[in-house]
């Protein structure tokens, strides 16, 4: 059994600690420090995300996506054809993310995400997985002056991150994770988006996984289990339907058990989740299970993250215990 988390970490530290790292967003902003000075804190914020991830008991780790301004800007402002607008919330959260505009076709440069991935392997006790946006929900936040549809947005998209997914796979990445949180807004498009998850991953070989969250997948379960994805992560949280769900036809894929509220500072204990863990995956082995927060942690301070984390793997090894 799997503790880990699905994609982002705080980037704000403790107190009294400074934060350092949007202290220095401002003032590389304002032109007082080079891009090579800030590059230097983000690497230094991203090893203290690994390390803690590592300390809290993780078994499987992500870089915290300490570089990214948000889950759209990261990757769409270095890919041909768009331009950035300006700040919209990002779903119902109290985050913000600059919109995508796309101007034109969509067309991949260069790696993204791949000197990130090595950095924190390089760095990190624990094996780490890399953590893609999906199409199909960079598509959904884009503001579209060429392509004339979302689907057609999101197939261009689609292309772009292949090429992305399949320079991790050359770099090693050996698990590929994709979120598409915005699928579950938007049901009625599965049979398209089930089209695009396909072209999304031709030619991976490497384990790869699909992360839903922000709802539940009544509706398209079990459909989303033909999906070309051995794992798909689910959130137990925001989507409560999907304990239902999983009773009503068996799971066939590893299960990402997103059971530790992402978004709210209220601390589950260790008995509770080791038991939620048993009540969800009754039936399937331990090794076919990742446990995980509901979505990324960004929405939390630094220290409350730190203890659900820990929490967490704790809750993990005793529910393994039983299962095992």
């Amino acid at each position: 059994m799997i503790a880990t988390v699905v994609s982002s970490y705080p980037k704000i530290p403790n107190r009294p600690s400074p934060a350092r790292l949007r202290n220095a967003i401002n003032r590389f902003d304002r032109g007082a420090i080079t891009e090579e000075e800030i590059r230097r804190i983000e690497d230094e914020v991203t090893e203290e995300a690994l390390q803690q991830q590592a300390e809290a008991g993780l078994d499987l780790v992500t870089d915290g996506q300490i570089r990214w301004e948000d889950e759209q800007t990261y990757l769409a402002r270095q890919l041909n054809g768009i331009s950035l607008n300006g700040l919209t919330r990002w779903f119902d959260t109290n985050m913000y993310y600059r919109q995508p505009v796309i101007e034109g076709a969509i067309t991949w440069q260069k790696p993204i995400t791949v000197d990130d991935y090595r950095f924190a392997v390089e760095h990190s006790e624990k094996p780490v997985k890399a953590v893609l946006t999906g199409p199909y929900t960079l598509a959904r936040l884009s503001v579209d002056q060429h392509y004339g549809s979302v689907g057609a947005l999101a197939k261009a998209y689609a292309g772009a991150l292949n090429r992305e997914a399949k320079a991790l796979q050359e770099a090693g990445a050996t698990l590929i994770q994709f979120n598409e949180p915005a699928i579950l807004q938007h049901k009625r498009e599965f049979e398209q988006f089930a089209g695009l998850c396909r072209s999304l991953v031709d030619g991976i070989t490497v384990e790869t996984s699909l992360y839903l969250y922000f709802g539940d997948a009544e509706g398209i379960y079990p459909q989303i289990l033909d999906l070309p994805f051995q794992l798909i992560g689910l959130d137990f949280v925001m989507g409560a339907k999907n304990e239902a769900l999983l009773q009503s036809a068996p799971f066939t894929k590893k299960l990402g058990l997103g059971i530790i509220d992402a978004r709210n500072t209220k601390l589950e204990s260790v008995d509770e989740i080791a038991e939620r863990i048993r009540s969800l995956a009754a039936g399937l082995a331990s090794d076919q299970i990742h446990v995980s927060p509901s979505a990324g942690l960004e929405f939390l301070p630094r220290e409350v993250a730190q203890e659900k984390l820990r929490r967490l793997a704790q809750g993990v090894r005793q529910a393994e215990a039983v299962l095992v």
